[in-house]
Formats: structure tokens, sequence, C-alpha cells
């Protein structure tokens, strides 16, 4: 937003503090979300693919299609949140491929190719022109139906014929590389009915721990064949549902009659209910910085989340929704040691807690089988340790097995696997897995949300808890690998940085349960005296070292700064000692486009205060270095950098970690920009202006009714603190308490 009169803004503020829930955000977002669309103008080179795509991506959290093909051969490829094939063993479970949609138009053949994203509305349009022929196809995956919804309209001036074909994953969609890589036994049938609704089915029954199947049908609207002619200016409209067997018993059943019952008024209640979605999630949270390349990032990044993170039992793996080609690279899986986190981080501060949340249930589900390694490797009783892949169900995906012994034998021979499970020598697995549930937890405190994870959060603790070592007035951490395969590592300074957080987090949730009293002490004093962080000379700087003994700096990756990001345990308030050598250690690495680490290393970055302007800027080159769908150029993760720009942006605006709220802190002040609703630390929706290097209002909404300590954004100056439940007062300082409420908001002004 652009603010010509903060002094009328800030009268409108003053008028909807009695509903503190209603602000410009209503129409902001749009305005600010609305100028950006992701730009195609070249068929997809890497769709289908074993990795990450390049094509538009389409989804609802439930059902995607990524697109591909040329004019003439517009393809979707079809997959689901839930369609996996479920069986422990090392690449034999997996997210599976479902088929493909095709849009069959010949005489479009060498047509030029503009496909267009508009995020706000999650609608793609593509135009395909060729001298007097021309069609506009628009789709959209809509956000409360597993329907992908498809208007083709003839644009030209001549009459066009095409046809529509749904089929079961072509020869395309496999890797087969034997014996790593197979294709394992399947069920499948398609058809039609005869009158135009043909349909798909695929599943794996044989062979798996949990049978799945997954079904797609698809008709258009008015017609009784799959065939098409479109007269100039006129347009057709098609409808396919998605189901699974985890939705439906007869899945294909459900699949078929959804589509021979779809008609014009169920797909125009389909557009307002997608429209209304979308408008709700873009307003939960928002910023306008003035930058439109890192902008666009930061929404590309969050439509792509919003897209694919939503079914509360089937989170996204590797490749978010879109997998194209079985069987995907590492399983794509949930992979523990990173980037399994990494694509939700960006989520809690940016208020999208329903794309949040699937994030747990896989860590739940696998805690009988964690518990079970934890006392089988290790003796430790009612702790838990993780392999490296998981998937859903409590699915475990790179469970020893023959092909494992066939094809990767060195991780047994060389200590990479310990019982059946794959750890790669890391024990810090779970503890990783802390991170965004410890995020949620300080950022909500929601009772709900903290039942439901405590079980496993208390697990990690009580497996840390003993498996921590007394060495005289310190405890040590033996054998817990930094990197994977670094055997035998000791005080890993990624681990020695997630124990605190997750004894705290620990400490805190059982004291909002009432439960473990008697632990907490105990928790308290193995974090109090957990060892310090290693340290190391390069280059005549004192920078972290990567371990105590063993490996003392990797050439790639950023695990050398992970206990500041996303462990949390450096930060503004923490000693100029520690800021130093945070910095150095930034520079020293200089990892801000690291295959594995960027979505790490910039919120790091941030949290120690490195330089503002340094960062924007490697945040542009950053930006410039994605394909047009976000997803960062020739990198093969996926969606584990969705969190990039969004959590660096949220965290130089308003940053909320050590308990003191700061806005602006690490934002240069001649740069001109707003939020709105960032989630904070203590359950505090938080919004801000900040204009010719002056912070022009701050405004807090209490959800919770604690205490928010905010460091003064007018460093000498009186606050005028206003309330829509409590009367004016004022407060200064450069700490400033401000005891809330719940359901008060506050704001935050200065005397002249």
């Amino acid at each position: 937003m652009k603010f010509t009169n903060s002094g009328i803004y800030i009268a409108g503020i003053c008028a909807l503090l009695s509903s503190p829930f209603k602000t410009r955000a209503q129409t902001g977002a749009g305005q600010v979300v609305g100028k950006y669309k992701n730009v195609f103008t070249a068929p997809p080179a890497r769709t289908p693919a074993s990795v990450a795509v390049d094509g538009p991506l389409l989804g609802n959290g439930f059902a995607a299609a990524a697109m591909a093909g040329r004019p003439e051969q517009q393809t979707y490829y079809l997959s689901r949140n839930d369609f996996w094939r479920l069986k422990s063993g090392f690449n034999e479970s997996y997210p599976a491929v479902l088929g493909k949609l095709e849009i069959l138009i010949p005489e479009l053949k060498g047509a030029s190719y503009r496909v267009e994203q508009d995020l706000f509305r999650a609608v793609t349009i593509a135009d395909f022109k060729k001298q007097d022929t021309s069609i506009r196809i628009t789709s959209m995956m809509a956000a409360k139906n597993d329907w992908l919804v498809i208007d083709i309209t003839n644009s030209g001036h001549v009459l066009l014929k095409g046809k529509v074909s749904l089929s079961l994953p072509g020869a395309d969609q496999f890797h087969i590389a034997h014996p790593a890589v197979n294709k394992f036994v399947d069920t499948v049938s398609s058809g039609d009915n005869g009158q135009g609704t043909q349909w798909i089915l695929r599943g794996f029954r044989q062979g798996v721990d949990i049978p799945s199947n997954a079904a797609a049908a698809v008709r258009i609207l008015g017609k009784s064949s799959n065939g098409f002619t479109i007269s100039p200016g006129k347009t057709i409209t098609l409808v396919c549902v998605f189901t699974s067997n985890m939705q439906a018993n007869d899945c294909l059943q459900a699949a078929r009659q959804q589509a021979q019952q779809a008609g014009n008024a169920a797909v125009a209640k389909i557009r307002r209910e997608h429209a209304a979605w979308w408008s709700h999630f873009w307003n939960e949270s928002f910023v306008d910085i003035g930058d439109s390349l890192i902008e666009q990032q930061y929404y590309k990044s969050q439509y792509t989340m919003a897209s694919c993170s939503r079914d509360p039992k089937f989170p996204p793996g590797i490749f978010g929704s879109w997998v194209t080609r079985e069987l995907p690279a590492w399983n794509g899986d949930y992979h523990l040691n990173y980037n399994y986190s990494a694509p939700f981080y960006a989520l809690y501060s940016s208020n999208h807690l329903q794309q949040a949340s699937p994030y747990e249930t896989p860590l739940i589900d696998f805690i009988s089988r964690g518990k079970y390694y934890a006392e089988k490797i290790t003796g430790i009783a009612d702790g838990v340790l993780y392999p490296v892949g998981i998937g859903p169900l409590g699915i475990e995906s790179t469970r020893k097995n023959d092909i494992m012994r066939k094809s990767f034998g060195g991780y047994i021979t060389g200590g990479q696997t310990e019982d059946e499970g794959l750890f790669f020598g890391q024990k810090s697995n779970a503890a990783y897995c802390v991170t965004n549930l410890s995020t949620q937890f300080y950022r909500t405190y929601d009772t709900a949300f903290t039942r439901r994870v405590y079980p496993f959060v208390r697990s990690v603790a009580v497996f840390w808890q003993h498996y921590l070592k007394r060495e005289g007035a310190r405890y040590v951490i033996e054998n817990d690998a930094i990197h994977e395969g670094t055997i035998g590592t000791r005080n890993p300074i990624l681990t020695l940085g997630l124990l605190p957080m997750v004894l705290k987090t620990a400490i805190d949730m059982s004291a909002l349960l009432g439960e473990d009293a008697e632990l907490r002490n105990v928790w308290q004093e193995k974090a109090d005296l957990l060892a310090d962080y290693p340290v190391q000379q390069r280059n005549g700087r004192t920078v972290f070292r990567y371990s105590e003994q063993g490996t003392a700096w990797w050439g790639d990756n950023t695990l050398g700064i992970q206990h500041i990001y996303p462990a949390g345990q450096i930060g503004l308030s923490s000693s100029p000692r520690l800021l130093e050598i945070s910095q150095h250690t930034i520079r020293e690495m200089n990892r801000w486009l690291d295959m594995n680490g960027s979505n790490s290393f910039f919120p790091a970055a941030v949290r120690v205060g490195y330089n503002a302007d340094t960062i924007l800027q490697k945040l542009r080159d950053y930006t410039l270095h994605t394909y047009p769908n976000g997803f960062q150029l020739n990198n093969p993760h996926g969606i584990e950098n969705c969190s990039t720009v969004p959590n660096t942006i949220n965290e130089m605006l308003c940053m909320s970690n050590q308990h003191v709220l700061r806005v602006f802190a690490v934002w240069p002040r001649e740069k001109d920009c707003s939020f709105t609703n960032i989630r904070s630390e203590g359950a505090f929706l938080v919004s801000a202006a900040l204009k010719n290097g002056v912070v022009q209002y701050v405004k807090v909404v209490s959800e919770k009714g604690r205490d928010c300590i905010l460091q003064n954004p007018w460093p000498g100056k009186t606050l005028i603190v206003k309330s829509n439940k409590k009367a004016t007062v004022k407060s200064s300082g450069a700490m400033v308490t401000l005891p809330t409420i719940t359901g008060e908001a506050l704001l935050i002004t200065h005397l002249q």
C-alpha cells in the first residue's frame, strides 16, 4: 500500500479498533498481489521430470496439475497429495503419478505460445495464435473441490476442431533403472461411458503395506463425446474430477458420478468459491515493499505453497504436489534432515496456518517406529529416533531392503544404516522436525495444536535428555553426524542449536498443558549446561566450526549457520561477540545461492543483523535465478525454497524471536514499505508502515492476551497506545512491555 497522508490512514485504523480483525487488508491484498503474474513464453522443457518441473503449476493442496506441451497438444500432468505407493522400503514408497489430460487441436501446430498465471485469482490463461487461428485456454484447480475446470475459447476468426483425451501415465512418466528404480505392479483401468465421460483408475494393491487408488474423470459440458468444434467467439467448458480411496471408498465411481453430474450452475458456484477462497488467503497477510522483482517472487512462493499444502494427512513432499514421473528423486518423500521442514518456514509469519497444519501429521504417525529405533539402537526407552526418509501414515521410505542391498550396499557397509533405518550417522532428524512445531506453538499458543504435537515433542526431548553425555560441567553430543555420512562427529553445531529449542519448547508446551512438571527442571538443566558452539579461524576471522571434533567446514550447504536459523538460537538480543562471529560466518560462507541452504542462509543473515542492502541485493540475484514458476533454476529440489523470499522479507520487516517484537529492524530506512498481519511470537498479528524513514504506526492484534515486548520504533520518544478495549496509555523506554487481553487491538504511535 502507498500512503499519501499518514494521518488519514491512522485515523482510519483508529476507527477500526472496535473491529480489530477487519482492516484495509480486505482490499489491499488485491491491489498488491493483483499486479503479479507468472509468465511463460515457451513450452516447458523440463516437464515431466523426476525432479522439480518448470511448467505452470495448478493445485489446491489436495489435487494438482502441471502444464506442459506445445500449443496443439496442451498437457496437464495429474497428481494427488494422497496418492502414494505405500510400502516401507528403500525406493519402494513414493507419491505416484495418476495420468494426464490432453487438449488436442491440430490447427495450432506452429502457433505462438504464451501462458500467464494470475496469482491473486489463481487462474491460468494460455493464448496460442497463428494467423487467423487463435485459442485461449483458461484453467483453474478449484479451491474447494478437486475439479480442474478448463474453458476453451475460440478467440480467432476460423472454426476450430479438437478433442480431449484422458489417459493413464505414458512412457514419458516413468524412469526405470534396475535394480535401483523399478516400476512396481499397479492396477489400472480406463474407458468412457459412450456419452462423453472418460475415466482412468490407477492403484497399488499388491506388495504394499497400505492399498491406494486414485481416479479421474473428465467431460465436456453439454457434449456427448470427447470431440469438439468451436466457432469464433464461442467457449466450451470441461471438468476433470479427481479423487482417491483416501476420500471415497469407490473413488472411480465417485469421480465418474461428479463428472457426469457437473453442469453450468455447479461450475459457476465453484468459480465463486474459488475466487473467495483465494481472496481470503491473500488477505491473511501481505507486504508492500516497493520492489516489484522481490515482491513477485514473494507472492509466487506463497501461491505455490497454497497450491500444494492443505490436505491434513498428506503434506507435500520434496516436489510439492507436482509429481510427474515415477520414481521421483529421493522418493519424493519427507526428507527429515531439512528438506521436509524448509518449505513451511514462511507460512507461520505469513499467517497461512491452514497450509502449515499438514506438517505435523507424518511426524506424529511415525512415533511408534521412532520409539522402536530409539530403544533398539541407543537403548533409550520412550524417546524417538527418526531416519532420514519417511512418508505418510507411518511409512518409512528409506528402510533397508533388497533394493538397498543390491544398489546402495555402501550405505550398509559404510555404517550409514543402523538396524533397518537409513540415518547417515545423524541423530538430529527428529529434533530438526521440531523447528516448525516450535514456531507454530510460539506464534499461536493454540492449546489444541499443542495437545496434538506434544507427544512427539516430548519424545524428542526425552531422547536427548538421556542421550546427552555429562563431561565435567557440560553436556556433550557424541556420534551425531553434522553432514550426511560424517560418522562419529562430536558436538555438531546444528544439534547444539536444535537441542535448546527442543527442550525449551517441550518445557513451555508441558506448562501450557499442565503435564510432566517433573521433567521441566531436568530439561532446563540439559539446555543450560549444553556445550558451547565450536569456533575456528578462517581468513583472519573467528567463525563457527561445524563440529568440535570431526568436520570443521563444508564446501556447500549451510549447516554451519542453522543453529541461527531455523534453530533460532542467535538473534539481535544475543551477545555482541556471538553476533560478530555470526556475521563473520555469513560472510565467509557466502551461500546465498546454495543448492540446499538458501532457505536457511537468508533468514539467518537477517536474524544476526547483516547489512540490509546486501540481503536485498542477494534476494534480487536469487530471484533472477528462477524458472517462471518460481522454482530455482537448475535446482532439482522443488518446494523447499518457497520459503526463501517470503521468510526473509517477513523477518526483515517484523522480527519477533527472543521474545522481542522489532519492526523494520533489518530494513533500509530510506525504503518505504508496509506489511499487514504478519504473525509474531506471542500470538500477535502485527501491521506497520515505514515512510520517509519514519515508522508511521504499529498495530498489534492479540489473540491470546499475552504481554507484548516491543522495541521502541521511535527511539527516545514516548509511545501512545490506543486500544479497542482499554483506555489510551503512554509508555516510554527502549523496550516497552504492553499487557494485552484476548482480542485486543493496539494502535501504537508516538508523541510528536
